[in-house]
């Protein structure tokens, strides 16, 4: 069996989204999981977030950035195409329902992964406060979609480039020092930015929910390459999470497990092919 690529959009120079049918996914999918896919019988498995889906027309939506030897062959291939493998949906949905008011963060290409989430929240009747940042204008994405989806939406550049200059820590705070008050923050994109935002939130004493994303090779918690630590436990971001209480991550140890497999993952590269690497959602 392999699955269609039925509609590809290019997004920014760097990122491509990818609507693929897979009606059994579609029909059990939910913001927060994910599932991982294979090219052909010669490739790697690799994760990605679950970015929309559409349970009428049986079609899931991934946004794909360009990076690893994987997503490069994948931005090769163009509607009408398929792929082999199409596995999910994958991890624990994001708990919602109970959400009134709540900020989603989203950094960098960790906006597609916000995205599902704010759009559950507003279809529950929540308030929702989006914050997205990017390198500059060039590179955003998503914004007519989020415009859609939230109460109040706030993007911003590190180069200003868009008339608003500064991180997504930065908006937050702001909203947070101006009386503002959220049930929840979601944050989602670089580790170092999760993390930057935890420790705002923490001061808040707002609870705050992250997705993490390691190396992850098989998905079903078999092969541990998914280790995260969690509240001094270790957890399987594949079937405990992605999403985890952001107050409680071991950050240093995180941030060092993403850096393992660079070495190799540029050997693959070079090579024109890739053994393991960590998901590139």
């Amino acid at each position: 069996m392999s699955y269609r690529i039925i509609r590809k959009v290019d997004l920014n120079p760097q990122v491509y989204l990818m609507e693929i049918e897979a009606p059994l996914v579609a029909r059990k999918a939910e913001p927060g999981q994910f599932i991982i896919l294979r090219i052909d019988e010669y490739g790697e498995r690799v994760p990605f977030t679950i970015a929309d889906f559409d349970r009428e027309k049986g079609t899931v939506t991934v946004i794909i950035q360009a990076v690893g030897k994987t997503t490069k062959d994948l931005a090769k291939l163009g509607a009408g195409d398929t792929v082999l493998d199409f596995a999910g949906p994958l991890g624990m949905p994001t708990p919602l329902e109970h959400l009134k008011k709540v900020a989603v963060i989203g950094g960098g290409l960790g906006t597609a992964i916000a995205y599902p989430q704010a759009k559950k929240l507003k279809a529950l009747g929540a308030e929702v406060t989006v914050i997205a940042g990017f390198r500059s204008t060039e590179y955003v994405i998503l914004e007519e979609e989020m415009k859609e989806v939230s109460d109040k939406l706030i993007i911003t550049t590190d180069d200003g480039s868009n008339g608003t200059q500064g991180f997504v820590t930065d908006r937050l705070k702001e909203e947070l020092d101006a009386g503002e008050m959220f049930d929840e923050v979601i944050a989602i994109g670089p580790l170092m930015m999760m993390r930057a935002v935890c420790r705002i939130t923490e001061q808040y004493k707002i609870p705050t929910t992250v997705s993490m994303n390691p190396v992850m090779i098989d998905g079903t918690g078999m092969c541990g390459g998914c280790r995260v630590i969690v509240g001094g436990e270790t957890k399987f971001a594949c079937v405990d999470g992605p999403d985890f209480d952001g107050h409680k991550i071991d950050w240093d140890a995180a941030i060092k497990r993403q850096q393992m497999f660079k070495p190799q993952e540029k050997t693959a590269c070079e090579a024109g092919r890739c053994r393991m690497k960590g998901g590139e959602q």
